[in-house]
């Protein structure tokens, strides 16, 4: 199993995925035994609708357990998706195998050290907390249904620790780019970076995530996570570029 293997650092995975959760806030977050049950209903995020087992201990009634997860999800209008991190249950896995589930996504979570990254002096662009400018931003840039802005917005909202939006405007064609910074005491999360397709490959997303980054460490952050689709080559060349490292990996599942 690629993402629950004995080399895991546990803690880390438990704190990553603790600060990952208060990054980008579900809606209802219901507990069943350690199983997290993620759910917002004006949302599409995998993230945000997902069940996310925390104990890898936990496997007990598993066509109960899943039965009456997938009844939820089905209450929200959606189809049950499970999050494998190195923290689920390996006897939870063989069951989806067995039962027909298929994997259908998989992404990396990767750290560096902020105390020794070169970085600019200077900010190239200045955090804003305007929640609907930078929600209006995101999806133009990842050309997404503006109709998604209420529920962004909400998402946006409920984030709890400090957060900066970042947001690079081009005159004539609005948005172009956009970073989140979320600092959560001595982690800082990156979010939502993204570069307009008629903008790529001329710099923009390192100057973006540069300054995410430098205003991280500014306000204390040691250590900068993030979370990048294992197939997104361009995006993590930047990150290696940058001294990001994989702490871990995870993957959906879905029943096929």
């Amino acid at each position: 199993m690629a993402t629950s293997t004995v080399e895991a650092n546990l803690p880390l995975v438990r704190r990553l995925e603790a600060v990952g959760f208060r990054a980008w806030p579900a809606a209802s977050v219901v507990y069943d035994g350690s199983w997290q049950v993620r759910l917002t209903g004006g949302h599409p995020s995998k993230r945000v609708n997902c069940v996310v087992p925390l104990d890898p201990s936990d496997h007990r009634d598993l066509d109960l357990r899943l039965a009456r997860a997938a009844k939820r999800f089905g209450d929200y209008g959606r189809t049950l998706v499970l999050r494998e991190t190195p923290l689920a249950p390996p006897a939870m896995i063989r069951h989806l195998e067995a039962d027909g589930w298929e994997m259908f996504e998989t992404a990396d979570v990767m750290t560096v050290d902020l105390s020794h990254l070169e970085l600019p002096d200077t900010l190239d662009y200045l955090p804003s907390h305007d929640i609907g400018r930078f929600a209006d931003a995101c999806l133009q840039v990842s050309e997404e249904d503006a109709a998604l802005k209420p529920a962004l917005a909400e998402i946006l909202s409920a984030i709890k620790p400090p957060s900066g939006f970042f947001m690079k405007q081009d005159p004539g064609n609005g948005a172009v780019a956009t970073v989140l910074c979320v600092q959560d005491n001595d982690l800082a999360g990156i979010l939502s970076l993204a570069v307009a397709q008629s903008h790529r490959r001329g710099g923009l997303g390192t100057e973006m995530l540069s300054s995410a980054l430098r205003w991280a460490r500014i306000s204390g952050a040691k250590t900068a996570w993030l979370q990048v689709e294992a197939s997104n080559d361009g995006a993590i060349s930047l990150y290696d570029r940058f001294g990001f490292t994989r702490a871990y990996s995870y993957r959906y599942w879905r029943k096929s």
